[in-house]
């Protein structure tokens, strides 16, 4: 598999994360714990891969995460921020348990994505505004790491596969890999799956 195209990175635990609660504003911190993982992140980063540029959320909680990530990667660039990749508005739900979600009466879990919370967005709805910014990206043709949100992930990986194979919300500073597949269709996989496929460092810079 080629080397990657884009890495994408959830911000680290933040204080909503810690108590299990969907955040009330955009300038909720990260957690101490949220800290050491986005001093991770960046060091693992900057062994296996190369990136030249960093693009993120306005929120502090993903602004916080890429400056780490760019100090454990040493990278001395700038930090562009894109308004878009701001995470899925929640609505109703904002400072309530991440339970709350499931109590709603029109609540899908089969079809996650169509749910739109009272005053909020359908995950289908995040798509609409990330996709072309990802677009963007990948056309510029330059390895990017993307510092965004749980639900804009899921987004994003969506938008790539075109189909919601995803489930699941990527962990706190997780590290998510897309590339080009053999048939040259966009996949997202995570960085060890991207190992085995390579077959070993899959040419990628130590960065």
């Amino acid at each position: 598999m080629p080397s990657p195209s884009l890495l994408l990175v959830r911000h680290g635990e933040s204080e909503g994360n810690r108590l299990r609660q969907f955040s009330r504003d955009n300038h909720i911190d990260l957690t101490e714990r949220g800290v050491e993982q986005a001093r991770a992140a960046g060091v693992e980063i900057g062994v296996r891969f190369a990136p030249a540029r960093i693009v993120a959320s306005p929120y502090h909680r993903t602004q916080r995460t890429a400056r780490l990530l760019a100090e454990g990667m040493g990278y001395a660039g700038e930090i562009e921020t894109e308004h878009a990749l701001r995470e899925r508005e929640i609505g109703d739900l904002a400072g309530a348990p991440y339970s709350a979600l499931y109590a709603h009466a029109d609540y899908d879990p089969e079809r996650f994505w169509e749910w739109r919370p009272p005053g909020g967005e359908a995950l289908v709805d995040v798509v609409g505004r990330v996709g072309p910014v990802i677009d963007a990206l990948l056309e510029a043709e330059r390895q990017t790491v993307v510092v965004s949100h749980g639900g804009v992930m899921l987004a994003v990986q969506a938008h790539l596969e075109g189909a919601w194979k995803h489930p699941r919300v990527a962990a706190n500073c997780e590290i998510l890999v897309v590339a080009p597949d053999a048939s040259g269709q966009w996949c997202v996989r995570s960085v060890e799956e991207h190992r085995e496929d390579a077959g070993g460092d899959g040419g990628e810079g130590t960065g």
